[in-house]
């Protein structure tokens, strides 16, 4: 079912039903600069254009560029310096919400934790150990 919602853009109201995030008359605003931008990197001598570039010349803002190419409608593989920034640092990737350096930062840290748990869980199993000791008072 259809919602109700204010397009961010321009502050109409639309039907969002799950498949664009604007509303109709801003996606047909979005489409043509993709076209634009599209054009301008099919050619050979701007494959290879930096993200300040491509906003320089389209016109389009970097934030849409980022959300092509994390949607994949841009693809890294054939344009090679687009890419969006990480949600940890800002540094562009192609993958996922993390960079490579992130990504190994965060699964160190993972690793490191795990093996304080082990450690600690061993630590509380040799404190639970109960000694017993023979007491007979005479």
């Amino acid at each position: 079912m259809a919602e109700l919602r204010d397009c961010p853009k321009c502050g109409g109201f639309f039907n969002y039903t799950g498949l664009r995030d604007v509303c109709a008359k801003c996606a047909g605003n979005e489409e043509k600069i993709y076209e634009e931008v599209y054009r301008f990197l099919r050619r050979r001598e701007n494959r290879a254009a930096t993200i300040e570039r491509i906003v320089e010349v389209t016109g389009v803002t970097e934030t849409l560029l980022h959300q092509w190419v994390r949607k994949g409608r841009l693809q890294p593989a054939l344009f090679p310096n687009l890419g969006y920034p990480c949600d940890n640092c800002g540094k562009l990737t192609i993958t996922g919400k993390l960079c490579v350096n992130c990504t190994a930062d965060l699964k160190n840290d993972i690793k490191t934790f795990e093996a304080v748990q082990e450690f600690r869980e061993a630590v509380n199993a040799n404190e639970k150990a109960t000694y017993h000791t023979d007491r007979r008072l005479k």
